[in-house]
């Protein structure tokens, strides 16, 4: 077995898809080679985009046999085996101990780094307060858990625990109706292709959510960035989001942040890799809402970058070649991603309304994938606002973006979306 950490084989990337496909061409830079494993033949919709299979000389689909799976890799003696997209992290979890002991998390809480039922489970046993939740395939045990727990008549949301991207994610305001919602999501298929045959009903929390991004090795767990969330109701659709903001490292939330991100590293034993971790800033605290065992999705590390001169993936090209991984960071320019949202389904008109996005003073990158005359669906997750497109603003002046923001959201009542043409 390999697993010492002066080898100068490949890195293995478990489906190198959505910022996981970032690593082959920075890798590159550096003379190492990413081999790419699949899960499948092909990957999600909802990743296709992002696969290059031009970046991989080597391209392994995993058959079902995983000792033979590791056998093969282990004759590379690849440097690491790692997650690119959500999809990967259950094989990746299971390939690196049998191929690079040396840089692999614990194996037996490798559930609690997928599963976020098990993933809470084990945050709770460490001591660290988690959302009031229930995992089942049963409403009569949800009904009973929301007595005896005071939680009749609550804003509750339903969630499944093997997806991604608020895939599936459903407010219940008040708990009315969440037996229909139940329902409706018990053998749903999600955007990986999945069955949902157990969701986690949770109680609805308030406060500020927040994403910690994070870069692991040795066990030792350095912040990378940290952003704040906003979001908001689309009709019934809460995990709708609105912006993205980076918060500067002496930001008085951050210190809190980080130690309560910490402790959950260590509870659900990440010892090497990249971390994405939402957490809930309540009153009483922070919270956990669930962590990917892998990098910020959406291409953020490229923009991460133009904020902080760094990102979890050239962290984790430093950390295999050699060169310095930082503990903390530090923001270079103000920056926020806007998401486009559709308040409707129908057919869209007017898309010449946001060509104005591109002359804004802040404008660094943005993405619009309508075309006048298209299909629009109401936005109801990140995955969707993704598809309809988003805007990066970054400056040096944290006024000068705000303002920009605001002139996205008017310039947004330009479009014009048929409900008819639905």
């Amino acid at each position: 077995m390999t697993g010492a950490h002066d080898t100068t084989g490949p890195v293995v990337v478990v489906d190198p898809y959505s910022s996981g496909a970032l690593f082959a061409a920075a890798f590159a830079e550096h003379g190492v080679e990413v081999v790419a494993v699949l899960t499948a033949e092909r990957p999600p919709d909802a990743y296709a985009a992002s696969y290059r299979p031009q970046d991989y000389e080597r391209k392994i689909v995993f058959g079902g046999d995983l000792d033979a799976l590791a056998g093969e890799l282990r004759a590379l003696s690849p440097r690491c085996v790692i997650a690119g997209g959500e999809s990967g992290v259950e094989l990746a979890e299971r390939l690196a101990p049998l191929v690079t002991p040396g840089r692999a998390n614990v194996p037996g809480l490798a559930s609690a780094r997928r599963d976020k039922w098990r993933m809470a489970e084990a945050v709770a046993e460490a001591g660290l307060a988690v959302i009031p939740q229930i995992c089942t395939d049963d409403p009569a045990e949800v009904r009973e858990w929301l007595a005896r727990e005071g939680l009749e008549g609550q804003d509750l949301v339903v969630k499944p625990p093997m997806s991604a991207s608020t895939d599936g994610v459903v407010k219940v305001a008040g708990g009315e109706g969440w037996a229909e919602v139940f329902a409706r999501g018990i053998g749903r298929v999600n955007q990986f292709g999945n069955v949902d045959d157990r969701l986690l009903v949770q109680k609805f929390l308030n406060g500020t959510e927040y994403v910690v991004d994070t870069f692991t090795d040795g066990g030792r767990h350095g912040l990378v960035d940290v952003c704040r969330y906003q979001k908001v109701d689309n009709g019934p659709h809460m995990a709708v989001y609105d912006a993205m903001r980076w918060v500067p490292g002496d930001d008085p939330a951050v210190p809190a942040l980080a130690e309560y991100a910490r402790g959950v590293l260590d509870a659900v034993g990440m010892r090497f890799g990249s971390a994405h971790i939402e957490i809930m800033n309540t009153a009483d605290g922070p919270v956990l809402i669930e962590l990917g065992a892998r990098a910020h999705g959406g291409g953020q590390p490229r923009f991460n970058r133009v904020a902080t001169g760094d990102s979890q993936i050239d962290r984790t090209v430093r950390a295999l070649v050699g060169g310095e991984v930082p503990p903390g960071y530090r923001l270079e320019r103000h920056q926020m991603c806007v998401f486009h949202i559709a308040r409707a389904s129908g057919t869209v008109r007017d898309v010449s309304a946001l060509e104005a996005v591109k002359d804004l003073p802040s404008h660094h990158f943005s993405v619009m994938n309508l075309a006048e005359g298209d299909h629009v669906e109401e936005t109801k997750s990140l995955v969707d606002s993704l598809d309809f497109g988003f805007a990066i603003l970054s400056h040096p002046d944290a006024e000068q973006v705000e303002r920009d923001y605001k002139v996205i959201r008017e310039l947004e009542r330009g479009l014009v979306i048929d409900p008819a043409g639905a």
